[in-house]
């Protein structure tokens, strides 16, 4: 059989949702079990890694049921909720960082984006042309409530989310649009680790520098350096705040480095990383194994992105909302929507054979 999309699908809808979900929960195991290796180890508190595991799976699960019960309004309400918080606590990332550009709009873009992202899979998952308008000027609204609140990559994001759920209603291939996005978090990331490394030419790091803010490059240089040190396990869970120089000399700091990939680096090691890694990709081999539309797939994959872009570049995924979002998101896009129900044929000639044929018309 073929997908939606046209695509080659061997399997069928219940045997592909089985294997995106054991690759979940593999991957999420994982997660959760190697935070307790590094930190029997080294010590640390791994309650944060324990959390947002948690708070991932709760959110998908969430999303699959509400997905599937309500394809429309459960994303159009997410959406809603979303924008609705950010408005509501403009300010979501606590400490210092909440003056920088990047700082105070490190969660909010976050929540922004993905809500940005759920507009657009309830504009493409109903029928009804003015509904669909409506949600595609809602999530506009989402780039332009980044902009009132000031966070510039909340603007950038969330539009480069409608546009990329724009584009998607013309492309017929969701696993090319998918590649694409991962290339391009993988590209995001590797900017981020080359500015700690120095790698970057003067001018370019210069720019970066001015734009990010000289504190949080030095909180990446700190994270590289602890992840060099001991690359295998890390320094343990919830330590870079203690051993981070640039941390320590803070009068006030949420003791991260603002980096998710630098962090997971320093304090669990490659294999974290790569956990980390491993985690986006099984969102979008969920997405790519999912039986709904191509748009709406790829809608939730361009969100996903821009959460990797903006969790490289801050700390969106400390906060217990984002990773609930982010599940949320997933899981509304991989929900199979409950068909109604055939009509029985007994319901429909139930009245033709109540009827005696001296009922029936005269020829």
């Amino acid at each position: 059989m073929t997908s939606a999309d046209g695509e080659s699908a061997p399997d069928g809808p219940g045997e592909r949702r089985i294997v995106s979900d054991a690759v979940g929960v593999v991957v999420l195991g994982a997660c959760a079990t190697w935070s307790l290796i590094t930190a029997a180890v080294h010590g640390g508190r791994p309650e944060g890694v324990l959390l947002a595991v948690l708070a991932v799976t709760a959110g998908y699960a969430a999303g699959r049921i509400l997905g599937e019960l309500l394809p429309v309004a459960a994303p159009c309400a997410a959406a809603v909720a979303g924008l609705s918080l950010t408005l509501a606590l403009p300010r979501l990332v606590p400490g210092p960082e909440t003056v920088t550009p990047l700082g105070h709009a490190g969660a909010t873009a976050a929540v922004l984006t993905l809500s940005a992202g759920a507009a657009c899979c309830a504009a493409w998952g109903t029928p009804v042309p003015a509904l669909r308008l409506g949600l595609r000027l809602l999530a506009a609204g989402m780039a332009v409530a980044g902009a009132a609140l000031g966070s510039a990559i909340a603007m950038v994001t969330c539009g480069a989310v409608l546009l990329c759920s724009l584009a998607a209603g013309r492309m017929p291939h969701r696993g090319r649009g998918l590649a694409g996005l991962a290339l391009a978090a993988a590209a995001v990331t590797g900017l981020t680790w080359a500015t700690a490394g120095g790698a970057l030419p003067g001018g370019l790091a210069s720019s970066l520098e001015d734009q990010l803010t000289p504190r949080r490059i030095d909180l990446w240089r700190d994270a590289l350096d602890l992840a060099r040190h001991d690359p295998a396990l890390g320094v343990g869970p919830g330590r870079f705040g203690e051993l981070s120089p640039t941390a320590v000399q803070a009068t006030l700091s949420d003791g991260k480095p603002h980096s998710a990939p630098l962090q997971m680096a320093a304090e669990l090691g490659v294999v974290g990383v790569l956990l980390l890694a491993a985690a986006f990709c099984w969102m979008l081999f969920a997405l790519w194994r999912s039986v709904r539309p191509t748009p709406v797939v790829l809608s939730a994959g361009a969100a996903l992105t821009g959460l990797a872009a903006v969790a490289a570049v801050g700390n969106a995924l400390s906060f217990t909302t984002v990773s609930v979002g982010a599940g949320l998101l997933a899981g509304l896009a991989t929900a199979r929507p409950v068909e109604p129900a055939p009509r029985p044929a007994s319901s429909r000639s139930g009245r033709t054979a109540l009827r005696s044929p001296d009922d029936s018309p005269a020829a």
